[in-house]
């Protein structure tokens, strides 16, 4: 669901990326955000993280979007902070080593505590 929410993002490119960095140099620490509430389900999302993994992505964020203006792309659901702890807990399961996963995480949160 990329395509409508991030005009120009191409996934495999996202994907691309972080596995050309963890190619060139694996001591690298790679992070990827995911703003949920685009109407995915939870097995997407646990099949995302499970493609960011392959490429070999240490860090994970998970967030709940919030439409910042009419202009913008309505809400098609709010997860529970409880699907966000569940959420949290299989990323931890799959080995990414600094996981964030709540409605208010955002991609910069706590940024500083990871380095």
């Amino acid at each position: 669901m990329q395509g409508p929410v991030r005009r120009g993002a191409k996934y495999e490119r996202s994907l691309d990326v972080l596995r050309i960095v963890k190619e060139l140099d694996p001591n690298i620490p790679t992070k990827s955000g995911l703003m949920l509430g685009h109407g995915e389900t939870e097995t997407e999302v646990v099949e995302a993280m499970a493609d960011l993994r392959k490429v070999g992505c240490d860090r994970i964020t998970l967030g709940q979007y919030m439409r910042p203006s009419l202009a913008h792309l309505p809400v098609q659901k709010y997860w529970t902070p409880e699907e966000f702890d569940q959420l949290g807990a299989i990323a931890k399961q799959m080995g990414f080593s600094h996981v964030r996963s709540g409605p208010l995480v955002r991609s910069s949160y706590h940024a500083g505590d990871s380095i």
